[in-house]
């Protein structure tokens, strides 16, 4: 692994201080908790240690490098930092072991990180040489060569398709199937050589690098990336304090479709029509503080071209429910 530069220098947090202020009026007490349910290399709990200098921060990654390298960037913050090994859909059973059970904000920065692409030896970039593996979590799992070597042409065709929406999902699964049979696919020019005869060539011209799509879709399924946010989200919310926030990153429209729902969910009324008062347990819970979703300005896309799809949604926690802990 490359390590010449700093892991400042390596890693730009994506709407950095958009988020630090959107958190600000939750942090403000004294002890108060912060959750960064997916650490990566650690530039956004830097800003919040640095900002909020009586919040202690618990960081999740699965990524043992990522701990490893935020870590050492967080050194100095001593206890006030947490690094915890898990995946963002356990991280509040595990912040529960540790004896806590309630948080004042979140942070989920969805998606691959800048750690992941960069490291040729991980599988992540269409780009570079390196085997498929494209784990997060490089202990446990299947790898990208797996599911290419083992799922059906049916089961390639869908995670393709949806995952990636890729329009030639159909071609793609049947190349696959068809070059395996012939030679194991197990690096991504393996990969990528499939790719470049599958896709037509007025779509490769038009549409894109012809490797970022399905790349993608294996991401997604072999890290069950879109199963653990649709678990962690909710869990996330029922453990914020009242007055707690929490704040989205996604990059994809399937994670944001996920958040929309579950945020919007949140701040309706379940109060059914014609119901003549509304019920305490019929109110919101959720308040949503940003317009749709927020996007990177230009001026940070061009500085960080990674932001580019970022989209940003933020709620604040605005009354207990059944099962939450304050």
């Amino acid at each position: 692994m490359s390590e010449d530069r700093t892991v400042a220098q390596r890693h730009v947090p994506v709407m950095r201080d958009r988020i630090v202020e959107l958190l600000a009026p939750a942090l403000g007490a004294q002890g108060a908790v912060y959750l960064d349910g997916t650490l990566g290399m650690g530039g956004h709990t830097e800003a919040i240690l640095q900002t909020f200098p009586n919040v202690r921060a618990f960081g999740v990654d699965r990524d043992t490098d990522a701990l490893r390298l935020a870590g050492e960037r967080l050194a100095p913050f001593g206890d006030r930092f947490v690094p915890v090994h898990a995946r963002y859909d356990d991280a509040i059973d595990e912040l529960a072991a540790l004896g806590v059970t309630s948080i004042d904000a979140a942070l989920f920065d969805l998606g691959v990180s800048s750690l992941q692409l960069d490291e040729t030896d991980r599988g992540f970039s269409y780009s570079q040489h390196s085997d498929l593996d494209m784990r997060m979590d490089q202990t446990s799992g299947m790898t990208a060569a797996d599911v290419l070597a083992e799922y059906s042409e049916s089961q390639l065709r869908r995670i393709i398709g949806e995952y990636g929406e890729e329009r030639f999902a159909g071609r793609v699964a049947k190349a696959i199937v068809r070059r395996r049979e012939q030679s194991p696919i197990r690096t991504s020019d393996d990969l990528m050589e499939i790719l470049r005869a599958a896709i037509p060539a007025a779509s490769q011209r038009t549409g894109g690098h012809p490797g970022k799509r399905t790349f993608q879709a294996l991401r997604i399924e072999v890290n069950q990336e879109l199963a653990s946010w649709q678990a962690a989200l909710p869990a996330a919310v029922d453990a914020l304090a009242v007055g707690g926030r929490i704040a989205v990153l996604s990059y994809h429209s399937l994670e944001d479709r996920i958040t929309k729902r579950a945020l919007q969910a949140g701040a309706r009324s379940t109060a059914p029509a014609g119901l003549p008062v509304e019920l305490p347990e019929h109110q919101p819970y959720l308040s949503l503080l940003t317009r749709g979703a927020e996007v990177p300005d230009d001026a940070e896309i061009q500085t960080n071209p990674r932001a580019a799809s970022a989209r940003l949604r933020v709620a604040e926690r605005t009354r207990s429910t059944k099962g939450s802990t304050r």
